[in-house]
């Protein structure tokens, strides 16, 4: 029993960095159905630009954390201006194979300009200790990426729910055509969408060179495609099934590596996609809509 509660903190832990980049896949794909392959290196980007406040300006993780997030979101509104925006009304096809040649170019010229080597996050930005409670060691790293990534969300939720902008974002993702009725900028609020989910991209990229110490130009591809798994098992689209989706893959891949190998745990994580696909393709969250023709 202790062993199996062990693996749920690791696995809470991991779920939280998995749920913060899922939320902006399903944020995305809610306003304008538009998988966003490309979200997994605005993460890349926010771990690097982490690194080097940290590692340059001396910032500490708090200081890391805004100025990789406020970096994100201009480059998430950059993306979607340039790469997106021009081809809102085009096939979904050509957007998808849009997102993914963002996705590419900002990974090479990542290594272009910051070469292919791994970078070490210094352990004094974040100094790591462990509790022993009833038998679990909980680090103190674990409790700040749960409790940050848990504090996020509800920032999240309450922008969505509360504000001016929120009540935008719900009104375009239900239908566009009546939003510009009503005296809403598409665009702005498009643009928004973007901003907000590269952000929480960029937290999880910060959270995700403490986790691991190390970060490098290609490591969002993973962690980018096991938030989109994430994102189809909560329900593409549904805030807070990108949430629990998170969770979810977090604690599967640290249960299958801890009970198993950790060969398997990425086989794993995509053989859920095939089967959420094959049983229920809307997600936990997700309810089948039949379509008047």
């Amino acid at each position: 029993m202790v062993e199996f509660m062990q693996q749920m903190v690791n696995g809470l832990s991991l779920g939280a960095i998995y749920a913060l980049i899922a939320l902006g896949y399903t944020m995305v794909y809610g306003i304008i159905l538009l998988i966003n392959f490309a979200h997994g290196d605005i993460m890349m980007v926010g771990a690097y630009v982490g690194f080097f406040s940290i590692t340059m300006l001396g910032s500490n993780v708090f200081v890391a954390l805004l100025f990789a997030m406020l970096a994100c979101a201009a480059l998430g509104v950059l993306i979607e201006k340039i790469a997106y925006r021009p081809l809102r009304n085009s096939t979904r096809i050509a957007a998808l194979i849009t997102a993914i040649g963002a996705s590419l170019f900002l990974e090479y010229v990542t290594i272009f300009f910051l070469t292919p080597e791994q970078r070490v996050f210094p352990a004094e930005a974040f100094p790591m200790h462990q509790y022993q409670i009833m038998g679990l060691y909980i680090s103190n790293k674990d409790i700040f990426i749960i409790v940050l990534a848990v504090v996020l969300m509800v920032l999240l939720q309450y922008i969505v729910k509360r504000t001016r902008a929120g009540k935008a974002m719900r009104a375009v993702s239900l239908d566009q055509e009546a939003a510009v009725l009503m005296g809403i900028s598409v665009d702005k609020t498009i643009s928004f969408t973007f901003a907000l989910g590269s952000a929480l991209a960029a937290a999880a990229g910060v959270l995700i060179g403490i986790y691991y110490g190390t970060i490098n130009p290609l490591m969002g591809i993973i962690p980018g495609l096991k938030a989109f798994v994430a994102a189809v098992l909560g329900g593409i689209g549904i805030i807070p099934g990108a949430m629990v989706g998170g969770f979810l893959m977090g604690i599967l891949e640290t249960m299958v590596s801890g009970y198993g190998s950790s060969m398997y745990r990425d086989a794993v994580a995509f053989g859920v996609l095939i089967l959420i696909l094959l049983i229920k393709p809307t997600g936990i969250f997700g309810r089948n809509e039949s379509e008047k023709v």
